[in-house]
């Protein structure tokens, strides 16, 4: 385990540098620049349990858990064999298979909103299909998105959007036609009374409402009290649908994410990180009137060649039999609250203004006296301090996602020593840290 100040990093630098002259920024998706953490990005070669190893030889603990779907832990032993197995079968059906069914069961049984589910190939993929489904169910074209949550890249979706957005300090994107985001309405995250305007102000218009339940892309916000409560009746009232975006939270704040976990049940959710056992995968899906009207039940049109891909099937119904197994949320919730209230204290011991929290195997800290509500909260976060905090956590070993505006994930794979050498980790490194 790395435990110095010193971080070899020669072949990450070579490989970063090379990367560059073929791929935009060098990487194949932005927030993996390092761009608002300073440095240079390390190159990973293997992933193990709760372990990363660079192509320098160093070690690491891993809170980024390839940004949420290794819950069980990085290349878990019994994903493996069961990958090994169906390798042999082939790679790609374009066609049924019965590991299709077998994962349909398994999600709908879990999660309290789904009645049948249409399986894709990302998450971005399952909340363009969505939104085309609230349109296309309701007759009507407005939606509503919170500020700062993030559904992915499609054009209708990035304004005033989070995660890598927000990292880079991007405006909203070039290349979005106005006429494409004209009827994306944007609402501050825990304001009720934002939501009750609009729909005031756009009378039999709104298709739906979609949101993070606890926002990740934004760094790590939780609804308050009544909130998710207020939009259920809200959209009730107006005759909107409410989407659960439970790609992030989805069988990682509980079994069956946060509705379960809050008690509120959406009208469709979308899925993806977990289910697919680290494999790419998304998934939307809901109440039954409303899914048949997708093609070929119904006239909404939405095509997949690598839908419902084989090994993604099987990585996600071996992730989720994992998952059922006694005490497992039980743990993920000890030791995640171990981490963030040993965070916390830590940082406030060392003179710093700090604030954060956690849910299931998802956390988050703020450089920011708090509290945080809203994503306007958020950027008042220092994230200078936070871009030196990473670089030197990442020096003894700890690698944390490298932006202030992205939760962190904890594993089954985590123990208790791997906290306590990351909370003693961050002691050093807060104790000196201006």
């Amino acid at each position: 385990m790395v435990n110095t100040t010193s971080l070899k990093t020669t072949k990450s630098e070579e490989i970063f540098v090379a990367a560059q002259k073929l791929m935009p920024g060098g990487v194949s998706s932005p927030v993996r620049a390092f761009k608002s953490v300073g440095g240079q990005p390390i190159v990973f070669d293997r992933v193990q349990g709760a372990y990363i190893w660079d192509v320098d030889g160093n070690q690491y603990i891993d809170y980024v858990g390839t940004w949420g779907p290794a819950i069980c832990g990085h290349a878990h032993p019994d994903v493996i064999a069961a990958l090994h197995k169906a390798l042999d079968k082939g790679t790609s059906f374009g066609a049924p298979s019965v590991q299709e069914n077998i994962l349909a069961e398994m999600v709908i049984e879990a999660v309290p909103s789904i009645e049948m589910v249409r399986f894709v190939n990302s998450g971005t993929e399952a909340c363009m299909s969505v939104l085309r489904l609230i349109r296309a169910f309701t007759g009507r074209d407005k939606i509503i998105k919170f500020e700062g949550c993030y559904h992915g890249h499609a054009d209708m979706f990035l304004v005033k959007a989070g995660s890598g957005v927000a990292t880079l300090g991007l405006p909203d994107s070039p290349g979005v036609p106005k006429t494409t985001t004209v009827n994306t309405l944007t609402a501050p995250y825990n304001d009720l009374e934002a939501v009750k305007t609009l729909f005031a102000q756009n009378p039999d218009e709104i298709a739906g409402v979609i949101l993070e339940p606890v926002v990740g892309n934004a760094g790590f916000i939780v609804p308050e009290a009544g909130f998710l409560e207020g939009l259920r009746e809200l959209t009730q009232e107006n005759g909107s649908l409410l989407v659960f975006d439970e790609v992030m939270t989805g069988f990682r704040l509980a079994y069956g994410g946060a509705q379960e976990r809050f008690g509120v049940t959406p009208d469709l959710t979308t899925l993806g990180k977990v289910i697919g056992g680290g494999l790419p995968v998304g998934a939307y899906g809901g109440r039954k009137d409303i899914m048949s009207m997708v093609a070929p039940a119904g006239p909404m049109y939405q095509a997949g060649t690598l839908s419902g891909n084989p090994l993604a099937m099987t990585a996600g119904i071996k992730t989720l039999e994992l998952l059922q197994k006694p005490g497992t949320y039980e743990y993920l919730e000890k030791i995640t609250k171990k981490l963030t209230e040993g965070l916390l204290d830590v940082a406030k011991a060392a003179g710093h203004q700090v604030c954060g929290g956690h849910l299931g195997a998802m956390f988050g800290l703020f450089f920011a006296s708090g509290p945080v509500y809203n994503y306007e909260d958020a950027k008042k976060s220092d994230t200078t301090k936070f871009g030196r905090f990473h670089r030197r956590m990442l020096e003894r070993g700890i690698y944390l996602a490298p932006s202030q505006f992205e939760a962190g994930f904890t594993s089954l794979a985590h123990t208790q020593e791997d906290i306590e050498r990351t909370l003693n980790a961050a002691q050093v490194v807060l104790s000196s840290l201006s």
